[in-house]
């Protein structure tokens, strides 16, 4: 660990010499690349700066716990040694968490994909609730949200809708709420008072640039029609909405939010390239499901990861067995209990495997 993270040490203080040169400092690409990779190098810097330090300061605690003292001196020299000791054994602890693998997307902006599910026009309405709380959750973290394409419901909710949230480090957090969320409450067109349960699912994809994702105009077709609202109502009479369909996969894509033909053309090629990207990620890792066994689930938009039941206020998280009865918090997006869980629980999933 100190051998790694003394090569860390170098680089960062190369990087610090590297971004002081005027070469780099008038050429963009390189100013950019060497300035984020300090920033990622940054955290685990310091810890280790301050861990150089805590050792110091304890072999010189040590060294006077030898000499001859009086016995208050004594006390104040063991006392010392002891919260330093703590101190080490904290510090090495966030040392192998910040030494981790890091997922190469954790930094990039996301794309997500909320559907109703089973259940109707309940469904569609919670899938507007977890829209509604994933915007407030991007609220409360400083992150940007553009919406690229709904599908509204005639009651108010959403059968369809995808957004992008901007923000760095916006998939280190919103990647654990892919999977099926489920509500248990009364619909407000129920009658007879019987608690329903329907599901709403939700996909989060990393933002994925051109070069990740190399897409041919030959292997595209584009459409384009007339946009709609709820009830397929027109809501214009240009055919500003663009369908993009990737022919060698068959994968699709449509874009009718924006008011011109290209900057929908533009969106929908963003969500075809994260769809592209995430089909290959889940193949990736359908390899070695045999061999793995996460507690934080697989991303797979079938599987159920959380329960929101209204009458009794509760929210649980089914990969983690974490259970929290402040539901309407969670729906105003106060999610960082789970998110914080969550990475926690990857995290000693990772050290579990010794990675």
């Amino acid at each position: 660990m100190l051998d790694r993270l003394s090569s860390l040490a170098d680089r960062y203080e190369k990087l610090s010499e590297l971004l002081c040169d005027p070469d780099v400092a008038s050429d963009p690409k390189k100013l950019r690349d060497y300035s984020k990779e300090q920033s990622d190098l940054q955290p685990a810097y310091e810890a280790f700066t301050e861990y150089k330090n805590v050792m110091e300061e304890l072999d010189a605690a040590k060294a006077m716990q030898a000499e001859k003292l009086d016995d208050e001196m004594r006390e104040m020299v063991k006392m010392e040694i002891d919260e330093l000791t703590k101190r080490q054994q904290e510090l090495e602890e966030k040392i192998h968490i910040l030494l981790l693998p890091k997922d190469p997307n954790d930094d990039k902006n996301v794309i997500v994909e909320i559907r109703g599910a089973a259940g109707g026009d309940e469904a569609a309405l919670f899938a507007a609730d977890l829209y509604r709380m994933y915007t407030r959750y991007a609220d409360s973290q400083g992150w940007r949200v553009d919406v690229m394409d709904v599908n509204a419901s005639d009651l108010g909710g959403f059968k369809e809708v995808i957004f992008m949230i901007n923000g760095r480090g916006a998939y280190s957090k919103m990647k654990f709420e892919s999977g099926a969320h489920r509500v248990q409450r009364i619909p407000s067109t129920e009658s007879g008072g019987r608690i329903h349960t329907s599901t709403s699912t939700v996909a989060v994809m990393p933002e994925v640039e051109d070069f990740d994702i190399e897409i041919h105009d030959k292997d595209i077709r584009v459409d384009t029609f007339c946009s709609s609202g709820a009830g397929g109502q027109s809501v214009n009479t240009t055919k500003s909405a663009v369908r993009v369909t990737h022919i060698p996969t068959g994968i699709v894509a449509t874009c009718q939010d924006g008011k011109s033909q290209n900057s929908n053309k533009e969106k929908a090629l963003q969500v075809l390239r994260a769809r592209i990207f995430d089909v290959k990620r889940q193949e990736e890792e359908a390899k070695f499901a045999g061999e793995r066994k996460s507690k934080v689930g697989t991303g797979d938009r079938s599987e159920r990861i959380r329960t929101y039941n209204f009458p009794q206020s509760r929210v649980t998280d089914h990969r983690i067995g974490l259970t929290v009865h402040k539901l309407d918090q969670v729906m105003n997006g106060e999610i960082e209990e789970f998110v914080s869980a969550l990475t926690i629980a990857e995290q000693a999933e990772m050290m579990d495997k010794g990675e």
